[in-house]
């Protein structure tokens, strides 16, 4: 059982860190890493799974998938370019018809996907402070109660 915990808690931990590399590499997919950790976490390490939903910057696009399965304007547009830079790259290396015939058809069927999601709606998930101020009555409520 603590190996499956620790592969969980491993597999996250890579995943968040993919995530955040994502943010400043074009061709990794941020969300869908966070995603993955967020998934991770949740099995192997509550402390990080809430920690990374409160996150101020990397808790929101988890909340909008999960609330609305909805992806903002602003990484609709990332992924697109990501994409498109993909594909430029892969021709400025000269790379063969077929691979280059592959990626543009699995990168539009992404884009496809990516773009037919819904936009969460403005002040669609908590902030952070607010999410963590419960938090903090709930679990101060809980020690009350346990420590009867």
């Amino acid at each position: 059982m603590i190996f499956v915990r620790a592969a969980w808690l491993i597999t996250g931990a890579v995943a968040l860190g993919l995530g955040v590399l994502g943010i400043f590499l074009p061709l990794l997919p941020t969300t869908g890493f966070l995603l993955l950790a967020a998934f991770c976490f949740a099995r192997s390490s509550p402390v990080l799974y809430h920690w990374l939903l409160r996150h101020p910057h990397l808790g929101t696009p988890i909340l909008h998938w999960r609330e609305h399965r909805a992806i903002s304007t602003r990484a609709k547009r990332l992924a697109l370019l990501s994409m498109a830079a993909t594909i430029l790259i892969s021709l400025a290396l000269g790379v063969g018809v077929p691979i280059l015939a592959l990626q543009v058809v699995i990168l539009s069927a992404v884009a496809v996907f990516i773009w037919t999601r819904p936009v969460p709606p403005s002040g669609s998930s908590a902030p952070p402070q607010a999410a963590n101020a419960s938090d903090k009555a709930s679990s101060m409520s809980r020690s009350t109660t346990n420590s009867r």
